[in-house]
């Protein structure tokens, strides 16, 4: 009997495994007063960069590509679509060795620029100021601007400032209306430098942080009454100790926001390739997304620490996936494929940062276009979406809705091993009572219900959508642009406040209550 109770426990282990299907999750979703999801996690990055910004967003008033002011009109309606709250710019490495009044006035009297980070090339500076902040003004985004820390001056600073939003007589004011602009843009947002630990000057977390206190004290008055948001650059991936530094020696009155900048890979060293990758490579990658959960709570806990009542704010401007550059193009470009690899990352780093909406106010994906974990690919005049793009607009109903609280112990996706949590969720509920959930599924091979407790919520029935490829590998291309899109969803059953999905493997899953 004993011997076959074992026979019997190995068939049914063998189908599970044949099936490919996991054990059932159970989710508790709560209806809690509870934080806002700040619009502002849905947020972008466009470094001058490769071709992020020339023959990314912006091809020039004379291109026979359909274009506002020389920004791409097909990328235009795609950031609309996915209502981008705010858009940082110019960097990136970049942005601490750009001067800005080197990009206003007339085109043909401005001097040229070696991009010495990303590439060598030269730039004519022909995008500047004004054609970011129109163009934010015309996504309806709020611009968030980069300044030079690390090889600029205080005074450069504090003129960009006087430049975008003096609403009055002064020198920057004046200079600005005679290039064209009567009424100033109202930036809110600024990065005191960007990775003042690397690229912006290799300081000191002690260095940076007087130097910060300095730039800070001359971007406005005595009480910001300005209302700037000053966003101190901050830690590389896990250094706590950075991040213990500024919480520790920057005066609180000085600072809005401290940053945060972590991307998923499979190794630093040997990032593979971004379609042509194997599980190991994906595992990996996974691996290092994940750890932004570990990422986000413990920065925040340092917060915390010096900022209980959560005054200032985590900001994690970059964030993605990153590979080898596509073969044949420009190694500095950084111009890589988008897979469903990449859709997974989005999903789970959307979620965590849902979950953090605490102390997590925004979010950065690097990058818009053409660089990195770009939403968008162009080649001449043809576009394409990306997957990213997808999970960001299935998840844009998440915007400024209140979180709901999610508790449940995930199924493990195993390799070698080693084990990852498989499901990734968050929920909340907008201002129509309207509840959202995002579910990812990570595991290359096992389905994984899932069932949701809502018991405590009047809902009727849900709608849904998924995105979810045949392989792992799958991407959109210039002449199947559309092989990777959002779909509707109906592998679920919804009955008496229960509700039960099943994720197939590598998916991302919306739900919409009706």
């Amino acid at each position: 009997m004993k011997k076959n109770s074992l026979t019997i426990l190995s068939i049914v282990l063998f189908l599970i495994g044949f099936t490919g299907l996991s054990a059932q999750t159970e989710v508790k979703i709560e209806d809690q007063d509870s934080l806002r999801i700040n619009r502002n996690i849905y947020g972008h990055f466009a470094e001058h960069l490769g071709r992020s910004i020339y023959d990314g967003l912006y091809v020039g008033e004379d291109s026979d590509i359909p274009n506002t002011d020389g920004v791409r009109n097909d990328l235009i309606e795609a950031l609309k679509n996915l209502q981008i709250p705010v858009l940082r710019w110019p960097g990136g490495c970049f942005a601490d060795t750009y001067h800005w009044m080197d990009g206003i006035g007339p085109k043909e009297d401005r001097p040229t620029i070696v991009n010495q980070w990303w590439g060598g090339v030269t730039e004519d500076n022909s995008f500047g100021t004004h054609n970011f902040l129109n163009l934010c003004e015309e996504l309806g985004a709020e611009p968030y601007l980069a300044a030079n820390i690390g090889s600029g001056t205080v005074k450069e600073f504090a003129d960009w400032i006087q430049y975008v939003n003096h609403d009055g007589t002064s020198p920057m004011a004046d200079l600005r209306k005679e290039n064209g602009r009567e009424k100033p843009w109202g930036v809110k947002y600024w990065g005191v430098g960007n990775e003042m630990w690397g690229c912006g000057g290799n300081m000191t977390p002690e260095y940076y942080a007087n130097l910060y206190r300095q730039y800070a004290t001359f971007m406005t008055s005595w009480n910001n009454d300005k209302g700037l948001y000053r966003i101190a650059s901050g830690a590389n991936v896990d250094d706590y100790h950075w991040t213990e530094v500024l919480m520790r020696d920057v005066p609180h009155n000085l600072i809005e926001g401290v940053a945060l900048h972590s991307y998923s890979f499979v190794e630093w060293g040997d990032k593979g390739d971004a379609v042509d990758f194997n599980e190991a490579q994906y595992f990996s990658t996974m691996q290092t997304a994940l750890k932004m959960e570990e990422l986000v709570t413990k920065h925040s806990a340092i917060m915390d620490k010096y900022d209980p009542k959560g005054n200032i704010e985590l900001i994690v401007d970059e964030w993605g996936g990153w590979y080898d550059v596509q073969d044949g193009t420009n190694p500095g470009f950084l111009y890589q494929q988008n897979t469903m690899r990449d859709a997974m990352i989005a999903g789970v780093s959307l979620n965590i940062f849902n979950n953090h909406s605490k102390r997590v106010k925004m979010a950065n994906l690097a990058q818009t276009v053409n660089v990195l974990q770009a939403v968008a690919l162009t080649d001449g005049a043809k576009m394409l979406l990306t997957p990213t793009y997808h999970v960001m607009e299935m998840y844009k109903v998440h915007q400024d809705a209140k979180l709901l609280p999610v508790s449940f112990d995930s199924p493990q996706y195993s390799y070698e091993g080693e084990s990852l949590p498989a499901v990734s969720v968050s929920a909340s509920k907008d201002d129509k009572n309207v509840i959202h959930i995002s579910a990812v599924n990570i595991d290359s091979e096992k389905e994984n219900e899932v069932e949701f407790d809502l018991s405590g919520f009047d809902i009727d029935d849900f709608n849904a959508e998924i995105l979810v490829s045949e392989n792992l590998q799958d991407h959109n291309t210039f002449d199947s642009p559309e092989k990777i899109i959002p779909k509707q969803f109906k592998d679920f059953k919804f009955k008496r406040g229960n509700l039960k999905i099943t994720l197939p493997p590598f998916s991302v899953v919306v739900l919409e209550s009706k």
